[in-house]
């Protein structure tokens, strides 16, 4: 295999400019481990992970696939119960790493170092930023080939300002952005930095960052609402500044259960592709000939809509409908799936595992309509539709219920 290309951060005609190999290379890529050949064949060119662990598989495959790598070093969390007053573990830690860039230096479709994603969530102890920038300075010494990059949570005033004092060894700052500020652009200057960046990260509305029900279920948009959403996003944080924006990662490419099996999934498990992924292809190639996903509009339940907090008897019979329409004019087929509700309702934690489906639940489909029996066990569920058009994609929608034997609203 040969080696490594040289990539670096220049400024050059009043902008910044990522050149890999002396040319010119602003990223369109996606987040994930999975589906690599998609990411070319819908007009991408890199792809991010967070961290290194099956690094050679992702880098052979993601150069198999004509595309670069943002491989990520997992910098361990405060909140995972690392230490970074203790001096032993930090040492550790930088000697791990070291021998992962000593290792993957020189693959050809390395673009850069990611050095910790998201280090400052659910942490307070500022050493972590040094231990970062240690990793970074390693990383210059081993690797002068490729930049360095640390992924922030949004776009914190006060962590990167913090990050700019602490990380002078970091090239490039990355932003996991969802539904945070258009503004990227004066946000910075603000700050007094107007170096490069990345967005690492941005999609859908995030759960943190949406309605919810009575009983703190999050309200998640239809897969052609998140498509509009992404497109929105892309103009407005990825491609707005071309000055100092070096391109983004849209998430996620693949199936990730995360507050719901739907919410971040452009892929399903069985290789359908949402709206999202044809929207990515106009993006980044501007064919917009192809055949199209369906378009879901929204998921009622009992006749009510998600926002109007559909409240359920037990053992009682309902009917549900999706309203969906296929722009190609494609016959379109619906499943249907019921499971119960993974944002828990006090403490508003994730369950990353996808619970099994509901049995015996759900009753005779017509179309896009469904009858249903609301389960015996009282509590918080979700209602699922898949709407597939035969020529690999999918349209997907939701709505939360709640089993309750006296509701109160």
């Amino acid at each position: 295999m040969p080696k490594g290309r040289k990539v670096e951060v220049v400024w050059q005609n009043g902008q910044y400019t990522l050149l890999r190999n002396g040319e010119p290379y602003f990223i369109k890529g996606a987040g994930g481990y999975t589906h690599f050949e998609k990411i070319k064949e819908n007009g991408g060119n890199s792809v991010r992970v967070w961290h290194e662990e099956d690094a050679q598989r992702i880098l052979d495959e993601a150069h198999e696939n004509g595309l670069s790598v943002t491989l990520g070093l997992w910098v361990t969390r405060e909140k995972e119960g690392f230490n970074y007053y203790d001096k032993k573990q930090v040492a550790q830690q930088l000697e791990r790493l070291r021998k992962v860039v000593h290792r993957y230096k020189d693959h050809p479709a390395l673009l850069m170092w990611g050095v910790g994603n998201e280090v400052n969530n659910g942490g307070t102890n500022v050493e972590v930023w040094d231990a970062v920038n240690e990793i970074a300075e390693m990383i210059h010494e081993v690797d002068p080939d490729h930049p360095t990059t640390t992924t922030l949570i949004g776009v914190p005033d006060d962590i990167i300002k913090l990050v700019l004092k602490k990380c002078p060894a970091i090239d490039v700052l990355s932003f996991n952005t969802f539904g945070g500020k258009d503004n990227m652009d004066e946000k910075l200057r603000n700050i007094d930095w107007e170096g490069p960046y990345i967005i690492s990260e941005f999609g859908a509305q995030g759960y943190w960052e949406v309605y919810t029900t009575w009983w703190n279920a999050p309200l998640e948009q239809t897969s052609s609402m998140k498509a509009l959403y992404t497109r929105d996003r892309y103009s407005s944080i990825v491609t707005f500044d071309r000055d100092r924006s070096l391109g983004g990662y849209v998430f996620y490419w693949g199936e990730k259960h995360e507050a719901t099996p739907t919410w971040f999934s452009l892929i399903l498990e069985t290789g359908e592709e949402t709206e999202t992924v044809g929207v990515m292809r106009e993006l980044w190639t501007g064919n917009t000939s192809t055949n199209k996903a369906p378009y879901v509009a929204y998921v009622k339940l009992n006749g009510v809509f998600d926002y109007q907090n559909a409240y359920l008897k037990p053992q009682q019979e309902y009917n549900a409908a999706v309203y969906a329409f296929d722009p190609d004019g494609d016959s379109l087929r619906v499943e249907w799936e019921m499971l119960p509700e993974t944002f828990t309702e006090l403490s508003g934690n994730v369950n990353a595992e996808k619970p099994d489906p509901v049995p015996n639940v759900l009753g005779e489909a017509s179309g896009n309509n469904i009858s249903l029996r609301a389960p015996q066990k009282t509590g918080p569920y979700r209602l699922y539709a898949y709407i597939y058009d035969g020529q690999g994609h999918v349209a997907t929608g939701n709505i939360p219920f709640y089993v309750s034997k006296n509701p109160l609203h």
